[in-house]
């Protein structure tokens, strides 16, 4: 029996780092799910406000702001997209409950995108909201928290 060629042990070596590579994006994926699962002081965890707001608004919610919810989250890549929009209808039901609104409108879905929408990803939401012509003035005050 003979070695193995050079160029075998190379390929052996290039698809262990893939794989590790592959496990290691997998898994931080998976723990970030994990955290936002844990239950936080109040005993609801992230996840448990999210599906509380979004049932609890669920009857408020037009045709109309439904399309507008959609084209928020378009700039979201398809994989991530109904997790986005889970998370952003969750906030904007919060938004308009706790403003008393019988339905949702135009205005809690621009103040909700922008609350539900981390710092780091600002440049983004405001590029995409002045590309749009959406008016998000009345809540450049949350912007510059």
């Amino acid at each position: 029996m003979g070695t193995a060629p050079n160029w075998f042990m190379y390929f052996i070596v290039f698809w262990a780092v893939v794989m590790v590579i592959a496990m290691s994006i997998g898994g931080f994926f998976m723990f970030r799910k994990f955290l936002k699962v844990l239950p936080m002081r109040d005993g609801k965890s992230k996840l448990d406000w999210q599906n509380y707001w979004v049932e609890r608004s669920r009857s408020m919610w037009g045709e109309e702001a439904k399309q507008f919810l959609d084209e928020l989250v378009s700039p979201v890549p398809q994989a991530f997209r109904d997790i986005a929009k889970h998370s952003i209808a969750a906030k904007i039901g919060q938004v308009a409950i706790e403003q008393g609104a019988k339905t949702v409108t135009k205005e809690h879905c621009i103040e909700g995108y922008i609350r539900a929408t981390p710092k780091r990803d600002y440049r983004s939401l405001v590029h995409f909201l002045d590309k749009k012509g959406i008016d998000y003035m009345p809540y450049q005050h949350l912007l510059n928290k």
